[in-house]
């Protein structure tokens, strides 16, 4: 696939044929966390055809029709949560996760929503780095469903 094909994208809502593209990008963007976590990090255990079911899913396709990257978001009490972000590893480095970020806060200024928040595994440092350098900030450490979570928040106002 050439990278200019790969460049136009679309972030649309994911549909049930779609299901087995999201699992396997979940497969391999979050593969390489399984020995740093000891364990299946918590988006490679999601019922994502619950996601898609229930509208909480949304893929990154390229021009080509591949699916590069995926969002679960959840509508909270006044805010948008981001469940799940991922970029396939195929296609990292191409401004997809960036692309994905911006479609999230386009989805809750359309909700009316001023507020995005998110969490991540503590020892997923390169992923608390981008969220900063992004406009996050952190907001606490805990422990939930087993995971060490770092959560962050973003205000759209």
């Amino acid at each position: 696939m050439s990278d200019e094909i790969a460049l136009q994208f679309c972030v649309r809502p994911a549909k049930p044929e779609d299901l087995d593209a999201i699992e396997t990008l979940v497969n391999a963007a979050y593969a390489p966390y399984v020995v740093r976590l000891g364990k299946a990090p918590g988006p490679m255990l999601e019922d994502y055809a619950g996601h898609i079911a229930a509208g909480q899913t949304r893929v990154l396709e390229t021009g080509g029709g591949a699916i590069a990257g995926l969002l679960v978001l959840l509508v909270g009490e006044g805010h948008l949560l981001i469940d799940n972000i991922a970029v396939d590893p195929g296609f990292q480095g191409r401004g997809f996760g960036r692309a994905l970020l911006k479609s999230a806060e386009d989805e809750a200024r359309k909700r009316g929503l001023q507020e995005l928040r998110l969490y991540t595994h503590e020892l997923m440092t390169e992923n608390q780095s981008l969220y900063k350098r992004h406009g996050w900030e952190e907001t606490e450490r805990r422990e939930e469903a087993g995971y060490s979570r770092v959560y962050f928040r973003k205000s759209l106002s």
